[in-house]
């Protein structure tokens, strides 16, 4: 190795040694995504990644967007490429407002409406506003990796509340809640995806979500809404989120990752009127400002689309895509695995007889030509997991079955071993 080179290295180790102590403690609990790691390797040639959770962009009017882009910054340029105001722009909250009652929220007002940069900065504000190291935020189990990553690097203990088909369970919900009171714990928020779970699928039945917001303000826990798939349910009917009828407990994050691009980077956060003040300086703290350049694309998409009608042909996408591996599931997957039904969204959760660790098999389903998420990525739990979600979203039908088809007989090996 030539003296340079070394001497390089050299320099490589000590500055990492003296840098090492500069770290604060909450970087510590600061985690590459399981999610991200996969995604970076479901890009490669000749793979079936049933792993990335993204929507299906092709049927976008690209042409005419980039015309909409092109104008927005040949006659309102100086707008769209100056500062902008932390809150975001008057007109897209307005529009926000009836995005929301198109899902069931009547009466919001545009300035309890907060801009932000995906609805992931909603989640980190909301860590960062409400909660000290210690405090505790309950979860459902399994739930939204990038919240959980977000949550623990600010040092809170994520607790989790058991599903069932019908979504969180409110008798354990009020279970954990005494179990964890007793021990003195501080719980601030309940964060929950109650319509179409990442991952699971599963969604919070009507009847359940009023009683959890009752049992959440009974002990002055604020419930932290991530409805960004609400929109996405087959039948066009979507729940009423749990903000519509409980203004005053309830924190509603909104995106357009799903209902239009993930790339605009823009979500929104519905906040209670006597929280808004503190949770919107925390997010201009952040970000300054959301782009007002993405901020303008997204309102000329609300008022110069048919966005209603291209969502409504994304719910018929989703609809075959689904049925297509569920199909798949029930044709080539052996007998003792079990997986959820979702009425929308982008997600199946797999089940696996226990004593499977699915993240082993991830490497041998990498060299069979086919990607999926192991569910340990899902749950703050170091255990290992024998679960595994498969996303349909973004994968064509043929390809949904040729990957299952791909999959199905790691898992029936790796069951044979386990007997």
């Amino acid at each position: 190795m030539p003296a340079e080179t070394e001497a390089a290295l050299e320099r490589a180790v000590d500055s990492a040694a003296r840098h090492d102590r500069l770290f604060s403690l909450r970087a510590a609990n600061i985690k590459q995504s399981a999610v991200r790691d996969v995604f970076d390797i479901s890009i490669r040639p000749g793979l079936v990644s049933l792993a990335g959770g993204s929507p299906y962009l092709k049927s976008l009017p690209l042409e005419d967007l980039g015309r909409t882009a092109q104008k927005i910054i040949a006659e309102h340029g100086l707008e769209a490429l100056q500062y902008g105001g932390g809150q975001g722009m008057d007109e897209l909250r307005r529009l926000v407002c009836d995005v929301m009652a198109a899902e069931g929220i009547e009466g919001a007002d545009p300035e309890d409406i907060v801009i932000t940069t995906g609805s992931q900065s909603a989640q980190d504000v909301a860590a960062k506003v409400f909660c000290d190291p210690g405090d505790v935020i309950l979860c459902e189990d399994p739930t939204y990796v990038g919240a959980l990553n977000t949550f623990e690097a600010y040092q809170v203990d994520v607790v989790t509340i058991p599903m069932d088909d019908a979504g969180l369970i409110p008798d354990e919900l009020e279970r954990v809640i005494a179990e964890l009171q007793a021990q003195g714990r501080s719980i601030k928020l309940l964060y929950t995806i109650p319509s179409f779970n990442n991952p699971s699928g599963i969604t919070m039945a009507a009847d359940r979500r009023q009683r959890v917001v009752d049992i959440c303000r009974e002990h002055n826990i604020l419930v932290l809404e991530d409805n960004p798939y609400g929109m996405l349910r087959f039948d066009g009917e979507p729940l009423k989120p749990m903000r519509a009828d409980n203004p005053d407990d309830v924190i509603y994050l909104g995106s357009f990752s799903k209902i239009f691009a993930p790339g605009v980077r823009l979500g929104w956060a519905l906040v209670p009127r006597h929280l808004y003040r503190r949770f919107y300086l925390a997010c201009e703290a952040v970000v300054l400002c959301p782009s007002p350049l993405t901020q303008m694309l997204v309102s000329a998409y609300l008022t110069e689309y048919d966005w209603r009608g291209h969502l409504s042909s994304m719910r018929s996408l989703y609809r075959e895509r689904c049925d297509a591996m569920l199909g798949a599931l029930a044709e080539e997957f052996p007998e003792g695995v079990h997986w959820t039904t979702p009425d929308g969204g982008f997600f199946v959760w797999v089940t696996l007889p226990e004593g499977i660790d699915t993240y082993p098999l991830l490497y041998t389903a990498i060299d069979a030509g086919v990607v999926f998420i192991p569910g340990a990525a899902f749950t703050p739990s170091d255990e290992p997991s024998n679960k595994l979600r498969l996303a349909f979203s973004a994968v064509s039908p043929e390809d949904i079955v040729e990957g299952v088809r791909r999959l199905a007989p790691i898992l029936r090996g790796a069951i044979e071993q386990n007997r």
